[in-house]
């Protein structure tokens, strides 16, 4: 039978599945690592219980996960109605499959397909067992003999300097150490010339060497998944322990999963695509490289009269000035939501939470999503049914979503470049530098690259420049749906 190569998990869309409900599909592609955030009970390690037991493995001594590993029927619940659909790519032989959906499904006291349908792929689950500290499972009371024996093979050797580089903290030595007793084997290290067991190790520092020695044993195109990946870590240690992964993530073209609670791990989104997911009613929504403002509105209260929701930093700083000049600043909150597809799941979210928007606007960078059919298709998706209370949220999402208007395939950040090069005051340095600038990669590069140059904090830069521009008629054409909102919330917030 001819070998399954280049496997790769490219989304998942949930209908039923313990308590996820109508999960929009979440994608995995763009980064090799995927991290799922979200708070206490809302199906984080759900999704990666389903995610490992999609494949078959490659070889018979390699771990089946099954779905009675996870979704143990009780007599709470048999899991009957379970649903949710994978999709994925991968090769056998000379022959690619692309974009192939795969639908798993329990009814009848039996999941379909059957395994046996399954295509075949290397999957390992770290689970938090993997937290639980050597010692506590530890069951004899009496003095421990056991040989040491030094791991001295590239992959180990690989595992030892890894972890000296995560831990900040140099290992001299890796050991496997054999009972002399009982023949149960434990793993040891050494440190400033201490040697020590996996019994007196630290449970972050134990989890650690399992999970690097899990990620460079595994072959191309595994699927790596990581319960709560940020357990009995500092801050430090996870970051580099992400950079690692990262690392050989794309050495060897594989998928890493995990889960964490920790948002200081979405600072990591050079090496991470951040998927957030959140419960509201009996739909949960799923948020692509989002911020924490617009996760902490839907959870918390509105902290002032106003409240706009932008892209990102530059956006943010575009309302802030045309706030200001209106005096509408201290009545206004701004938050941030991301990716541009959030805009549409933070306003579908709030509607189903019957949350009052009528003093919300969502802004769009207005590169993307512009059209009316757009705009309705995405709402449509996150709003559904055909009753009046669906339709009268759906036309009522629509009507508080904006965009910044630009001129066509352009980003804000381009159309502010050009308006600067158009100004006349060839000795300021940002006009200056903007006419020495010919072409970026990338669009939204423009403004940063210039920022960069003099060397100004983001904020400080961005403030700089929107002053510069902001009397020219090119601005006012750019911000006008955004004044506009604002000029019919004036009399309703400023005291006469």
């Amino acid at each position: 039978m001819q070998e399954v190569t280049q496997q790769k998990i490219l989304s998942i869309h949930i209908d039923k599945l313990k308590s996820i409900v109508n999960l929009p599909e979440m994608s995995f592609d763009g980064k090799y690592i995927t991290g799922i955030f979200g708070v206490n009970c809302s199906g984080k390690s759900t999704i990666l219980h389903d995610l490992a037991c999609c494949y078959n493995p490659q070889k018979e001594e390699q771990q089946n996960y099954k779905f009675s590993n996870f979704f143990l029927p009780t007599s709470d619940s048999k899991w009957d109605g379970s649903k949710f659909t994978i999709k994925h790519s991968y090769r056998i032989g000379a022959d690619a499959y692309d974009n192939k959906l795969f639908e798993f499904s329990k009814s009848n006291d039996r999941w379909k397909p059957k395994y046996s349908k399954r295509i075949k792929r290397y999957v390992d689950y770290i689970g938090i067992k993997t937290c639980v500290p050597r010692i506590e499972e530890e069951r004899q009371r009496t003095l421990i003999n056991y040989q040491t024996n030094p791991l001295t093979s590239e992959l180990h050797t690989t595992v030892k300097r890894k972890a000296s580089y995560v831990l900040n903290r140099v290992y001299t030595e890796y050991n496997l150490l054999n009972s002399t007793l009982r023949g149960t084997t434990y793993t040891g290290v050494a440190h400033n010339r201490l040697r020590y067991s996996a019994l007196s190790m630290g449970a972050g520092e134990q989890r650690i060497f399992k999970i690097l020695e899990q990620i460079y044993k595994a072959p191309k195109y595994s699927l790596i998944l990581i319960d709560e990946i940020d357990l009995l870590m500092h801050n430090d240690a996870l970051n580099r322990l992400i950079e690692v992964l990262s690392e050989r993530a794309i050495d060897k073209n594989i998928q890493i999963i995990f889960t964490s609670h920790r948002e200081t791990s979405l600072d990591l989104s050079n090496y991470i695509n951040i998927r957030h997911i959140h419960t509201i009613g009996e739909s949960t929504l799923c948020f692509n490289n989002t911020k924490p403002d617009a996760i902490h509105r839907l959870t918390g209260r509105i902290e002032k009269r106003l409240e706009i929701f932008v892209e990102d930093e530059f956006a943010r700083s575009i309302v802030e000035k045309i706030a200001m000049d209106m005096g509408l600043l201290k009545y206004l909150s701004i938050k941030e939501y991301g990716a541009a597809i959030n805009c549409f799941t933070v306003v579908a979210g709030l509607l189903l939470n019957s949350d009052n928007i009528d003093n919300t606007l969502f802004v769009l960078d207005g590169d993307r999503y512009v059209s009316s059919s757009e705009k309705s298709e995405f709402i449509n998706k996150l709003i559904t049914g055909s009753d009046e209370t669906a339709n009268r949220l759906r036309a009522k999402a629509l009507t508080h979503i904006t965009e910044v208007i630009l001129p066509a395939a352009t980003s804000p950040e381009q159309h502010v470049y050009n308006i600067l090069k158009s100004l006349q005051n060839t000795e300021n340095e940002f006009v200056s530098l903007a006419n020495n600038i010919s072409v970026e990669n990338d669009n939204h590069n423009y403004i940063d690259r210039i920022i960069d140059t003099i060397g100004l904090d983001q904020k400080a830069g961005l403030v700089r420049i929107i002053d510069l521009i902001s009397e020219r008629e090119e601005w006012e054409t750019m911000v006008s749906n955004i004044k506009t909102w604002l000029e019919s919330k004036k009399t309703e917030v400023i005291e006469n």
